[in-house]
Protein backbone atom coordinates (compact mmCIF):
# COMPACT_ATOMS: atom_id res chain seq x y z
CA UNK A 1 0.00 0.00 0.00
CA UNK A 2 1.18 3.10 -1.19
CA UNK A 3 2.45 5.48 2.39
CA UNK A 4 1.54 9.44 2.62
CA UNK A 5 2.23 10.04 6.14
CA UNK A 6 5.65 9.83 8.50
CA UNK A 7 4.23 8.34 11.55
CA UNK A 8 7.99 8.31 13.59
CA UNK A 9 8.11 12.13 12.12
CA UNK A 10 4.53 12.43 13.86
CA UNK A 11 5.20 11.48 17.16
CA UNK A 12 8.23 13.02 17.28
CA UNK A 13 6.98 16.09 16.30
CA UNK A 14 4.09 16.07 17.81
CA UNK A 15 5.03 15.13 21.49
CA UNK A 16 7.99 17.86 21.40
CA UNK A 17 5.19 20.34 20.25
CA UNK A 18 3.00 19.70 23.81
CA UNK A 19 5.94 19.91 26.04
CA UNK A 20 7.18 22.89 24.32
CA UNK A 21 3.46 24.20 25.33
CA UNK A 22 3.70 22.79 28.66
CA UNK A 23 6.91 25.01 29.40
CA UNK A 24 4.78 28.43 28.31
CA UNK A 25 2.51 27.82 31.18
CA UNK A 26 2.83 27.82 35.02
CA UNK A 27 4.41 23.61 34.30
CA UNK A 28 0.86 22.88 33.82
CA UNK A 29 -0.96 22.33 30.73
CA UNK A 30 -5.26 21.09 30.49
CA UNK A 31 -4.97 18.79 27.39
CA UNK A 32 -8.36 18.76 25.71
CA UNK A 33 -7.90 15.55 23.61
CA UNK A 34 -10.55 15.21 20.69
CA UNK A 35 -11.15 12.16 18.68
CA UNK A 36 -10.62 8.74 19.78
CA UNK A 37 -7.43 7.85 21.32
CA UNK A 38 -7.24 4.19 20.73
CA UNK A 39 -8.00 3.16 17.56
CA UNK A 40 -8.58 6.53 15.03
CA UNK A 41 -9.42 4.85 11.64
CA UNK A 42 -10.47 7.77 10.11
CA UNK A 43 -6.90 9.36 10.02
CA UNK A 44 -5.62 6.04 9.33
CA UNK A 45 -7.37 5.71 5.98
CA UNK A 46 -6.96 9.45 4.67
CA UNK A 47 -2.85 9.77 6.05
CA UNK A 48 -2.10 6.07 4.61
CA UNK A 49 0.71 5.77 7.01
CA UNK A 50 -1.00 7.44 10.00
CA UNK A 51 -1.22 4.37 12.54
CA UNK A 52 -4.84 4.02 14.10
CA UNK A 53 -2.85 4.15 17.40
CA UNK A 54 -0.47 7.08 16.87
CA UNK A 55 -2.09 9.41 19.33
CA UNK A 56 -1.87 6.60 22.33
CA UNK A 57 1.89 6.11 21.10
CA UNK A 58 2.47 9.44 21.59
CA UNK A 59 1.33 10.06 24.76
CA UNK A 60 3.24 7.12 25.92
CA UNK A 61 6.44 8.98 25.09
CA UNK A 62 5.13 11.58 27.52
CA UNK A 63 3.78 9.10 30.08
CA UNK A 64 6.19 10.27 33.28
CA UNK A 65 4.27 13.81 32.66
CA UNK A 66 1.10 12.84 31.97
CA UNK A 67 -2.06 11.99 33.99
CA UNK A 68 -5.52 11.52 32.05
CA UNK A 69 -9.21 13.14 33.36
CA UNK A 70 -11.81 11.26 31.53
CA UNK A 71 -15.23 12.95 31.19
CA UNK A 72 -18.42 12.11 30.75
CA UNK A 73 -21.87 14.00 31.00
CA UNK A 74 -24.50 13.20 33.60
CA UNK A 75 -27.11 13.66 30.81
CA UNK A 76 -25.43 10.79 28.81
CA UNK A 77 -25.55 8.43 31.48
CA UNK A 78 -29.13 9.01 32.24
CA UNK A 79 -29.97 8.26 28.86
CA UNK A 80 -27.90 5.48 28.23
CA UNK A 81 -26.16 7.11 25.52
CA UNK A 82 -23.94 4.10 23.05
CA UNK A 83 -20.92 4.42 21.70
CA UNK A 84 -22.02 3.53 18.53
CA UNK A 85 -18.75 1.74 17.11
CA UNK A 86 -18.62 -0.93 20.23
CA UNK A 87 -22.24 -0.87 20.94
CA UNK A 88 -21.46 -0.13 24.64
CA UNK A 89 -23.71 2.67 27.05
CA UNK A 90 -20.87 5.85 27.89
CA UNK A 91 -20.51 4.86 31.18
CA UNK A 92 -19.18 1.33 30.93
CA UNK A 93 -17.12 3.15 27.74
CA UNK A 94 -15.71 5.08 30.88
CA UNK A 95 -14.73 1.79 32.51
CA UNK A 96 -12.98 0.34 29.46
CA UNK A 97 -10.86 3.36 28.60
CA UNK A 98 -9.83 3.50 32.45
CA UNK A 99 -8.67 -0.33 31.66
CA UNK A 100 -7.01 0.12 28.72
CA UNK A 101 -5.31 3.09 29.94
CA UNK A 102 -3.77 1.58 32.94
CA UNK A 103 -2.90 -1.71 31.02
CA UNK A 104 -0.36 0.40 28.83
CA UNK A 105 1.36 2.40 31.68
CA UNK A 106 -1.17 5.72 31.75
CA UNK A 107 -2.07 7.18 34.69
CA UNK A 108 -6.16 7.82 35.06
CA UNK A 109 -6.07 10.32 38.13
CA UNK A 110 -9.86 10.49 38.09
CA UNK A 111 -13.54 10.84 36.55
CA UNK A 112 -15.14 14.36 35.96
CA UNK A 113 -19.14 13.93 35.50
CA UNK A 114 -20.14 16.91 33.62
CA UNK A 115 -23.60 18.47 33.45
CA UNK A 116 -24.59 17.02 37.21
CA UNK A 117 -27.99 17.41 38.39
CA UNK A 118 -28.37 14.22 40.99
CA UNK A 119 -29.37 12.42 38.52
CA UNK A 120 -30.17 8.88 40.13
CA UNK A 121 -28.16 7.19 37.09
CA UNK A 122 -25.22 9.79 37.70
CA UNK A 123 -25.09 8.95 41.18
CA UNK A 124 -24.97 5.05 40.76
CA UNK A 125 -22.13 5.31 38.48
CA UNK A 126 -20.19 7.64 41.14
CA UNK A 127 -21.41 4.88 43.51
CA UNK A 128 -19.69 2.22 41.11
CA UNK A 129 -16.69 4.65 40.75
CA UNK A 130 -16.17 4.63 44.35
CA UNK A 131 -16.91 0.61 44.98
CA UNK A 132 -13.92 0.46 42.26
CA UNK A 133 -11.84 3.03 44.04
CA UNK A 134 -11.70 5.74 41.37
CA UNK A 135 -11.67 9.19 42.63
CA UNK A 136 -15.25 11.70 40.45
CA UNK A 137 -15.62 14.77 40.79
CA UNK A 138 -19.43 16.86 39.99
CA UNK A 139 -19.44 19.71 37.33
CA UNK A 140 -22.45 21.45 37.22
CA UNK A 141 -24.46 22.96 34.30
CA UNK A 142 -24.14 26.68 34.48
CA UNK A 143 -26.99 29.10 33.81
CA UNK A 144 -26.35 31.14 31.01
CA UNK A 145 -23.50 29.11 29.67
CA UNK A 146 -21.39 29.72 27.24
CA UNK A 147 -22.73 33.76 26.84
CA UNK A 148 -23.33 35.31 30.52
CA UNK A 149 -19.54 35.10 31.08
CA UNK A 150 -19.76 37.39 34.51
CA UNK A 151 -21.57 34.39 35.57
CA UNK A 152 -19.39 31.56 34.33
CA UNK A 153 -16.43 32.83 35.94
CA UNK A 154 -17.51 33.01 38.84
CA UNK A 155 -18.27 31.32 42.52
CA UNK A 156 -22.07 30.90 41.37
CA UNK A 157 -20.00 29.05 38.13
CA UNK A 158 -17.13 27.40 37.67
CA UNK A 159 -16.79 28.39 41.73
CA UNK A 160 -19.50 25.98 42.17
CA UNK A 161 -17.18 22.90 40.85
CA UNK A 162 -15.55 20.59 42.29
CA UNK A 163 -11.66 21.38 41.69
CA UNK A 164 -10.03 18.07 40.30
CA UNK A 165 -6.61 16.96 42.19
CA UNK A 166 -3.98 16.64 39.70
CA UNK A 167 -0.24 15.60 40.36
CA UNK A 168 1.37 15.93 36.83
CA UNK A 169 2.27 18.79 34.36
CA UNK A 170 0.12 17.66 31.34
CA UNK A 171 -3.61 16.50 32.00
CA UNK A 172 -4.96 15.29 29.18
CA UNK A 173 -8.80 15.59 29.29
CA UNK A 174 -10.53 13.01 27.04
CA UNK A 175 -14.19 11.19 26.74
CA UNK A 176 -15.94 8.17 25.32
CA UNK A 177 -17.40 11.01 22.86
CA UNK A 178 -18.51 14.42 21.32
CA UNK A 179 -20.73 16.74 23.99
CA UNK A 180 -19.30 15.38 26.89
CA UNK A 181 -18.06 18.22 28.12
CA UNK A 182 -14.03 18.53 28.02
CA UNK A 183 -13.60 22.31 27.17
CA UNK A 184 -15.75 23.53 30.08
CA UNK A 185 -13.54 20.90 32.29
CA UNK A 186 -10.63 22.17 31.05
CA UNK A 187 -11.87 26.25 31.55
CA UNK A 188 -12.71 25.22 34.83
CA UNK A 189 -9.77 23.78 35.67
CA UNK A 190 -7.90 26.70 35.04
CA UNK A 191 -10.28 28.76 37.22
CA UNK A 192 -9.89 27.01 40.26
CA UNK A 193 -5.99 26.70 39.38
CA UNK A 194 -6.01 30.52 39.07
CA UNK A 195 -7.23 30.44 42.69
CA UNK A 196 -4.27 28.60 44.07
CA UNK A 197 -1.80 30.73 42.24
CA UNK A 198 -0.86 28.36 39.62
CA UNK A 199 -1.07 29.83 35.95
CA UNK A 200 -2.24 26.53 34.07
CA UNK A 201 -2.59 26.95 30.10
CA UNK A 202 -4.85 25.31 28.02
CA UNK A 203 -4.99 23.81 24.46
CA UNK A 204 -6.85 21.21 21.88
CA UNK A 205 -5.67 18.95 20.25
CA UNK A 206 -7.94 17.65 17.31
CA UNK A 207 -6.80 16.16 14.28
CA UNK A 208 -8.96 17.70 12.37
CA UNK A 209 -9.64 19.64 10.45
CA UNK A 210 -5.89 19.94 9.65
CA UNK A 211 -5.22 23.47 10.26
CA UNK A 212 -2.46 24.10 7.71
CA UNK A 213 -3.53 22.23 4.35
CA UNK A 214 -6.32 24.33 1.99
CA UNK A 215 -9.33 24.52 3.36
CA UNK A 216 -11.09 22.29 0.34
CA UNK A 217 -7.92 19.64 0.32
CA UNK A 218 -9.62 16.42 -0.09
CA UNK A 219 -8.11 15.71 3.68
CA UNK A 220 -10.44 18.57 5.16
CA UNK A 221 -13.20 17.49 2.82
CA UNK A 222 -13.34 13.96 4.49
CA UNK A 223 -13.35 15.15 7.64
CA UNK A 224 -16.78 17.40 6.73
CA UNK A 225 -17.96 14.03 5.55
CA UNK A 226 -17.05 12.08 8.88
CA UNK A 227 -19.22 14.91 10.87
CA UNK A 228 -22.10 15.77 8.45
CA UNK A 229 -24.47 14.98 11.63
CA UNK A 230 -22.99 17.14 13.62
CA UNK A 231 -22.87 20.04 10.90
CA UNK A 232 -19.45 20.76 11.36
CA UNK A 233 -17.67 22.80 8.98
CA UNK A 234 -14.62 23.81 7.58
CA UNK A 235 -13.38 27.37 7.61
CA UNK A 236 -10.78 29.93 7.12
CA UNK A 237 -9.97 31.29 10.73
CA UNK A 238 -10.81 34.57 11.07
CA UNK A 239 -9.16 35.73 14.10
CA UNK A 240 -5.83 34.28 13.05
CA UNK A 241 -6.18 35.73 9.37
CA UNK A 242 -6.61 39.28 10.96
CA UNK A 243 -3.67 39.17 13.87
CA UNK A 244 -1.31 37.01 12.11
CA UNK A 245 -2.20 37.77 7.67
CA UNK A 246 -1.80 33.98 7.44
CA UNK A 247 -4.69 31.33 6.12
CA UNK A 248 -5.48 28.44 8.30
CA UNK A 249 -8.48 26.21 8.79
CA UNK A 250 -10.60 25.79 11.95
CA UNK A 251 -13.95 24.39 12.16
CA UNK A 252 -17.29 26.77 12.75
CA UNK A 253 -17.91 25.58 16.63
CA UNK A 254 -14.13 26.39 17.57
CA UNK A 255 -14.55 29.80 15.21
CA UNK A 256 -18.22 30.47 16.79
CA UNK A 257 -16.89 30.05 20.48
CA UNK A 258 -13.34 31.97 20.57
CA UNK A 259 -14.94 35.07 21.65
CA UNK A 260 -16.64 33.64 24.91
CA UNK A 261 -13.44 31.68 25.29
CA UNK A 262 -11.21 34.72 24.60
CA UNK A 263 -13.14 36.49 27.08
CA UNK A 264 -13.17 34.08 29.90
CA UNK A 265 -9.00 33.88 29.33
CA UNK A 266 -9.01 37.53 29.69
CA UNK A 267 -11.18 37.24 33.09
CA UNK A 268 -9.45 33.97 34.75
CA UNK A 269 -5.64 34.88 33.97
CA UNK A 270 -6.41 38.73 33.01
CA UNK A 271 -4.99 38.40 29.55
CA UNK A 272 -5.62 36.00 26.81
CA UNK A 273 -3.13 33.53 25.46
CA UNK A 274 -4.06 33.37 22.13
CA UNK A 275 -4.71 35.31 19.31
CA UNK A 276 -6.81 33.00 17.07
CA UNK A 277 -8.65 29.20 17.88
CA UNK A 278 -5.82 28.00 16.03
CA UNK A 279 -3.32 29.26 18.39
CA UNK A 280 -5.18 26.79 20.74
CA UNK A 281 -4.38 23.66 18.93
CA UNK A 282 -1.09 21.41 18.88
CA UNK A 283 -1.81 19.37 15.98
CA UNK A 284 1.38 18.84 13.82
CA UNK A 285 -0.02 16.07 11.52
CA UNK A 286 -0.11 18.52 8.76
CA UNK A 287 3.64 18.44 8.65
CA UNK A 288 4.40 14.98 8.25
CA UNK A 289 2.44 14.43 5.29
CA UNK A 290 5.25 13.04 2.66
CA UNK A 291 3.15 12.42 -0.41
CA UNK A 292 0.23 14.49 -1.07
CA UNK A 293 -1.56 12.99 -3.68
CA UNK A 294 -1.40 9.09 -2.03
CA UNK A 295 -3.33 11.25 0.65
CA UNK A 296 -5.86 13.34 -1.68
CA UNK A 297 -6.83 9.73 -3.36
CA UNK A 298 -7.26 8.51 -0.17
CA UNK A 299 -9.23 11.33 1.03
CA UNK A 300 -11.78 10.90 -2.03
CA UNK A 301 -12.29 6.89 -1.16
CA UNK A 302 -13.23 8.21 2.41
CA UNK A 303 -15.67 10.79 1.25
CA UNK A 304 -17.05 8.39 -1.08
CA UNK A 305 -17.53 5.63 1.17
CA UNK A 306 -18.95 7.91 3.81
CA UNK A 307 -21.62 9.11 1.43
CA UNK A 308 -22.97 4.85 0.14
CA UNK A 309 -22.84 4.74 4.42
CA UNK A 310 -25.21 7.12 4.40
CA UNK A 311 -27.58 6.30 1.81
CA UNK A 312 -27.48 2.56 3.09
CA UNK A 313 -28.07 3.80 6.33
CA UNK A 314 -31.59 5.68 4.73
CA UNK A 315 -32.47 2.19 3.10
CA UNK A 316 -32.41 0.91 6.67
CA UNK A 317 -34.99 3.59 8.23
CA UNK A 318 -32.26 5.98 9.73
CA UNK A 319 -33.42 9.77 9.40
CA UNK A 320 -30.54 11.08 7.48
CA UNK A 321 -31.74 13.00 4.67
CA UNK A 322 -30.25 16.51 5.75
CA UNK A 323 -26.45 14.42 6.05
CA UNK A 324 -27.66 12.44 2.60
CA UNK A 325 -27.48 16.14 1.04
CA UNK A 326 -24.72 17.20 3.16
CA UNK A 327 -22.39 14.78 1.11
CA UNK A 328 -23.78 15.03 -2.17
CA UNK A 329 -22.58 18.41 -1.72
CA UNK A 330 -18.90 17.41 -0.43
CA UNK A 331 -19.00 15.13 -3.39
CA UNK A 332 -19.89 17.93 -6.12
CA UNK A 333 -17.66 20.35 -4.25
CA UNK A 334 -15.06 17.70 -4.57
CA UNK A 335 -15.88 16.73 -8.28
CA UNK A 336 -16.10 13.12 -6.91
CA UNK A 337 -19.16 10.63 -8.36
CA UNK A 338 -19.26 7.23 -7.26
CA UNK A 339 -17.94 5.67 -10.71
CA UNK A 340 -14.23 7.11 -9.25
CA UNK A 341 -14.36 4.23 -6.64
CA UNK A 342 -13.41 1.63 -9.00
CA UNK A 343 -14.65 -1.60 -7.33
CA UNK A 344 -18.35 0.07 -7.73
CA UNK A 345 -18.16 -0.52 -11.05
CA UNK A 346 -17.06 -3.89 -11.21
CA UNK A 347 -19.62 -5.46 -8.60
CA UNK A 348 -22.55 -4.00 -10.71
CA UNK A 349 -21.02 -5.51 -14.25
CA UNK A 350 -20.85 -8.91 -12.28
CA UNK A 351 -24.41 -8.14 -10.94
CA UNK A 352 -25.63 -7.41 -14.63
CA UNK A 353 -23.98 -9.93 -16.21
CA UNK A 354 -24.85 -13.02 -13.88
CA UNK A 355 -28.06 -11.83 -12.65
CA UNK A 356 -26.89 -12.66 -9.28
CA UNK A 357 -25.46 -9.99 -6.44
CA UNK A 358 -22.29 -9.77 -6.95
CA UNK A 359 -19.27 -8.26 -5.21
CA UNK A 360 -15.66 -6.91 -5.68
CA UNK A 361 -12.41 -5.91 -4.04
CA UNK A 362 -9.00 -4.32 -5.38
CA UNK A 363 -6.10 -5.99 -4.53
CA UNK A 364 -3.18 -3.49 -3.77
CA UNK A 365 -2.28 -4.12 -7.53
CA UNK A 366 -5.30 -2.83 -8.73
CA UNK A 367 -6.48 -5.89 -10.01
CA UNK A 368 -10.69 -5.87 -9.44
CA UNK A 369 -11.62 -9.42 -8.29
CA UNK A 370 -15.55 -10.51 -8.04
CA UNK A 371 -17.81 -13.06 -6.80
CA UNK A 372 -21.56 -13.64 -6.99
CA UNK A 373 -23.85 -15.53 -4.89
CA UNK A 374 -23.62 -19.07 -5.67
CA UNK A 375 -26.06 -22.24 -3.77
CA UNK A 376 -22.95 -22.34 -1.36
CA UNK A 377 -21.93 -19.21 -0.89
CA UNK A 378 -22.48 -15.59 -1.01
CA UNK A 379 -21.64 -13.13 -3.08
CA UNK A 380 -19.40 -11.61 -0.12
CA UNK A 381 -17.70 -15.10 0.72
CA UNK A 382 -17.46 -15.54 -3.17
CA UNK A 383 -15.37 -12.65 -3.44
CA UNK A 384 -13.64 -12.92 -0.29
CA UNK A 385 -12.54 -16.92 -1.36
CA UNK A 386 -11.50 -15.52 -4.78
CA UNK A 387 -9.10 -12.59 -3.17
CA UNK A 388 -7.18 -15.27 -1.23
CA UNK A 389 -6.69 -17.63 -4.35
CA UNK A 390 -5.51 -14.31 -6.42
CA UNK A 391 -2.96 -13.24 -3.43
CA UNK A 392 -2.00 -16.66 -3.36
CA UNK A 393 -1.36 -17.51 -6.84
CA UNK A 394 -3.83 -20.26 -6.59
CA UNK A 395 -6.10 -21.14 -9.83
CA UNK A 396 -9.65 -19.58 -9.55
CA UNK A 397 -10.51 -23.29 -10.36
CA UNK A 398 -9.19 -25.16 -7.85
CA UNK A 399 -11.87 -25.85 -4.63
CA UNK A 400 -10.04 -24.78 -1.29
CA UNK A 401 -13.06 -25.76 0.45
CA UNK A 402 -14.64 -28.84 -1.12
CA UNK A 403 -18.33 -28.49 -1.78
CA UNK A 404 -18.72 -32.16 0.51
CA UNK A 405 -17.40 -30.04 2.93
CA UNK A 406 -19.71 -26.95 2.37
CA UNK A 407 -23.13 -29.28 2.95
CA UNK A 408 -22.98 -30.63 6.25
CA UNK A 409 -22.25 -26.69 7.32
CA UNK A 410 -25.45 -25.81 5.46
CA UNK A 411 -27.69 -28.36 7.24
CA UNK A 412 -26.57 -27.99 10.39
CA UNK A 413 -27.89 -23.90 9.79
CA UNK A 414 -30.55 -24.76 8.14
CA UNK A 415 -31.81 -28.31 9.66
CA UNK A 416 -30.70 -27.26 13.56
CA UNK A 417 -30.11 -23.32 13.68
CA UNK A 418 -33.14 -22.22 12.63
CA UNK A 419 -31.38 -20.32 9.71
CA UNK A 420 -33.24 -19.89 6.27
CA UNK A 421 -30.48 -19.09 4.20
CA UNK A 422 -28.12 -22.11 3.75
CA UNK A 423 -24.93 -19.93 1.76
CA UNK A 424 -21.56 -19.77 4.13
CA UNK A 425 -21.28 -16.26 5.62
CA UNK A 426 -17.72 -15.11 4.93
CA UNK A 427 -17.05 -15.49 8.35
CA UNK A 428 -18.06 -19.62 8.42
CA UNK A 429 -16.12 -19.79 4.94
CA UNK A 430 -13.01 -18.44 7.04
CA UNK A 431 -13.75 -21.22 9.30
CA UNK A 432 -14.04 -23.27 6.63
CA UNK A 433 -10.77 -22.80 5.16
CA UNK A 434 -8.82 -23.02 7.82
CA UNK A 435 -10.17 -26.94 8.55
CA UNK A 436 -9.48 -27.43 5.22
CA UNK A 437 -5.65 -25.48 5.70
CA UNK A 438 -4.76 -28.33 8.42
CA UNK A 439 -4.60 -30.69 5.74
CA UNK A 440 -4.04 -28.70 2.63
CA UNK A 441 -1.52 -26.88 1.38
CA UNK A 442 -2.90 -24.84 -1.13
CA UNK A 443 -6.19 -23.90 1.20
CA UNK A 444 -3.05 -23.34 4.67
CA UNK A 445 -0.88 -20.69 1.56
CA UNK A 446 -4.64 -18.56 0.96
CA UNK A 447 -5.32 -18.77 4.85
CA UNK A 448 -1.79 -16.94 4.81
CA UNK A 449 -2.66 -14.13 2.69
CA UNK A 450 -5.99 -13.11 5.19
CA UNK A 451 -2.95 -10.21 6.68
CA UNK A 452 -2.79 -8.78 3.27
CA UNK A 453 -6.46 -8.28 2.75
CA UNK A 454 -6.43 -4.87 5.51
CA UNK A 455 -6.65 -1.60 3.71
CA UNK A 456 -8.38 -3.45 0.81
CA UNK A 457 -11.41 -1.54 -0.74
CA UNK A 458 -14.24 -3.60 -1.57
CA UNK A 459 -18.19 -3.36 -2.94
CA UNK A 460 -21.33 -5.20 -2.54
CA UNK A 461 -24.02 -4.69 -5.31
CA UNK A 462 -26.53 -5.52 -2.16
CA UNK A 463 -26.85 -4.72 1.38
CA UNK A 464 -24.75 -7.27 3.15
CA UNK A 465 -26.18 -9.10 6.55
CA UNK A 466 -24.48 -7.83 9.90
CA UNK A 467 -22.43 -10.93 10.12
CA UNK A 468 -20.79 -10.34 6.54
CA UNK A 469 -20.34 -6.48 7.23
CA UNK A 470 -18.58 -6.77 11.20
CA UNK A 471 -16.05 -9.79 9.45
CA UNK A 472 -15.18 -7.46 6.87
CA UNK A 473 -14.34 -5.09 9.54
CA UNK A 474 -12.54 -6.84 11.20
CA UNK A 475 -10.37 -7.86 8.62
CA UNK A 476 -9.73 -4.13 7.73
CA UNK A 477 -11.62 -4.24 4.26
CA UNK A 478 -13.11 -1.20 3.52
CA UNK A 479 -16.86 -1.85 2.73
CA UNK A 480 -19.37 0.05 0.56
CA UNK A 481 -22.61 -1.51 -0.76
CA UNK A 482 -25.10 -0.31 -2.79
CA UNK A 483 -28.61 1.31 -1.00
CA UNK A 484 -30.76 -2.14 -2.07
CA UNK A 485 -31.69 -5.48 -0.64
CA UNK A 486 -30.96 -8.84 -1.94
CA UNK A 487 -35.07 -9.59 -2.02
CA UNK A 488 -36.47 -6.46 -2.76
CA UNK A 489 -40.21 -7.82 -2.38
CA UNK A 490 -39.92 -8.21 1.39
CA UNK A 491 -40.98 -6.02 3.51
CA UNK A 492 -38.94 -7.46 6.91
CA UNK A 493 -34.90 -7.45 6.09
CA UNK A 494 -32.99 -8.88 9.08
CA UNK A 495 -29.56 -7.05 9.31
Amino acid sequence: MKIGFDNDKYLKMQSEHIRERISKFDNKLYLEFGGKLFDDFHASRVLPGFMPDSKLRMLLQLKDQAEIVVVISAEDIESNKIRGDYGITYDMDVLRLIDAFKGIGLMVGSICITKYNSQIAADQFIDKLNSLGIKSYKHYKIPGYPSDIEKIVSEEGYGRNEYIETERPLVVITAPGPGSGKMATCLSQLYHEHKRGIKAGYAKFETFPIWNLPLKHPVNMAYEAATADLNDVNMIDPFHLENYGVTTVNYNRDVEIFPVLNAIFEQILGESPYKSPTDMGVNMAGNCIIDDEVCRQASNQEIIRRYYTCLCDLKRGKDCVEDKYKLELIMKQASLSVEDRPVVNAALTREEQTGHPAASIELPDGRLVTGKTTDLLGAASAVLLNSLKELAGIDHELHLVSPSAIEPIQKLKTGYLGSRNPRLHTDEILIALSISAASDEKAKLALDQVPKLRGLEAHSSVLLSSVDEQTFKRLGIRLTSEPKYEESDKMYHKH
